[in-house]
């Protein structure tokens, strides 16, 4: 109780003061502080109102503190937290079932986030194969620890970290480039389906399928990186099946356990026979608590037909953005990129001030990736805000 009224009292200013001191800087912050949420809305400490189409990252797809999810994570509080992976639990091994039977994988590993399960696919598609080369795709974004880190294409991230075990980056939708740089020594192929932090540029359907091709002929592993698209983002339920190609192996988190840290990474049959006892492991992977809002947050996209929603919602929300004479729209479902002449860090600034959270990708591209409840009379705000803060600029 001591420890809540200490902070309770804090302002917005006093709290970006004590953040500098207290914690390492390695974010750049909007200046607003976020203290409660509810579907696509968030309020800060002082109470105002924001529309929140950045959603943790594509994290909160049932929207901020869905009743479902709210409701599981209680009533498991209450029973059991945290075991860890030396003994069996309920939760986690219906989080497996449902997603294998979602997924068209066989098996599943739990972990904590987006990069630890790209972290576990890049381990099995070596002990599978035997081979250490990795060929992702320019634009490419898969984590920032360090074997995840020598995925990621971006100069800047990497370079202070080398040297890494670092892959050989191709063209993002060149089949004849992908064609190219796997070879005999190459042991897995790994691309998002949509590359989100990019600024949302959609794989082709016949790239994908060249793909999924290219590793059959090689003898190598397809891994789809589905992070950011897993979980209806895309208008299905994950981003490969629009394409119809089935990789060896899949990468989750984000949108997986309602707002909770999870990650997960699926693998096909005898792809995951690969890895052997003690071959890997995460203390707190799959956890009871974590994985009752899983489970809770899949019944929500499943009874509330959100998947269903983010595909008719997001055809809306580019055919409102494209009334703004944009450079380009891109995207699936609701997650959407969108690049603009103007300086979009000033943007999104502008939105902020006028109630709308925004994240820019670039200098001149903005990614939205509102919560999946999202309606239409929200997503007119936003495009209404996008299109006053433009005439401001």
């Amino acid at each position: 109780m001591r420890c809540a009224m200490k902070y309770a009292s804090l302002s917005t200013e006093q709290l970006i003061e004590r953040e500098s001191k207290a914690v390492i800087q390695t974010y750049t912050r909007q200046p607003v502080s976020l203290a409660r949420g509810s579907g696509a809305v968030v309020w800060d400490l002082e109470g105002r109102e924001y529309l929140d189409f950045v959603a943790g990252i594509a994290v909160n797809s049932v929207g901020h503190c869905h009743p479902l999810v709210v409701e599981a994570i209680k009533r498991q509080s209450e029973k059991l937290i945290h075991t860890s992976n030396l003994y069996y639990t309920e939760n986690q091994v219906l989080l497996a079932e449902e997603l294998n039977e979602l997924s068209g994988m066989k098996r599943a590993f739990f972990c904590n986030s987006g990069a630890e399960s790209v972290e576990a696919a890049l381990k099995l598609a070596r002990r599978a194969t035997r081979k250490s080369g990795i060929v992702a795709a320019e634009r490419s974004f898969h984590g920032r620890t360090l074997g995840a880190l020598g995925t990621t294409y971006k100069p800047a991230y990497r370079e202070p970290f080398e040297p890494l075990c670092e892959a050989n980056f191709v063209p993002y939708n060149d089949i004849e480039a992908l064609k190219s740089a796997v070879g005999s020594q190459t042991g897995a192929v790994i691309l998002e389906p949509v590359q989100g932090e990019a600024g949302v540029y959609v794989g082709r359907d016949d790239y994908l399928r060249a793909a999924r091709q290219i590793c059959d002929d090689a003898e190598c592993l397809l891994i789809f990186d589905e992070v950011q698209t897993g979980f209806g983002r895309t208008g299905k339920w994950f981003g490969k099946e629009h394409s119809g190609v089935m990789p060896d192996i899949m990468t989750l988190a984000k949108a997986l356990a309602g707002g909770l840290p999870m990650g997960a990474m699926l693998a096909a049959e005898t792809v995951s026979e690969s890895f052997q006892r003690g071959d890997h492991a995460s203390t707190f992977g799959g956890g009871a608590l974590v994985s009752a809002a899983a489970l809770a947050t899949i019944e929500a996209l499943r009874t509330e037909r959100l998947v269903e929603r983010s595909a008719e919602l997001g055809e809306y929300l580019r055919q409102e953005l494209q009334k703004l004479d944009p450079l380009e729209v891109r995207g699936r479902g609701l997650m959407v990129g969108l690049d603009l002449q103007a300086d979009c860090k000033q943007l999104v600034t502008r939105a902020l001030d006028r109630g709308v959270l925004l994240n820019n990708t670039g200098e001149h591209t903005i990614r939205l990736v509102p919560p999946l409840v999202v309606s239409r009379e929200q997503i007119d705000r936003v495009v209404k805000v996008i299109g006053e803060s433009l005439s401001q600029a």
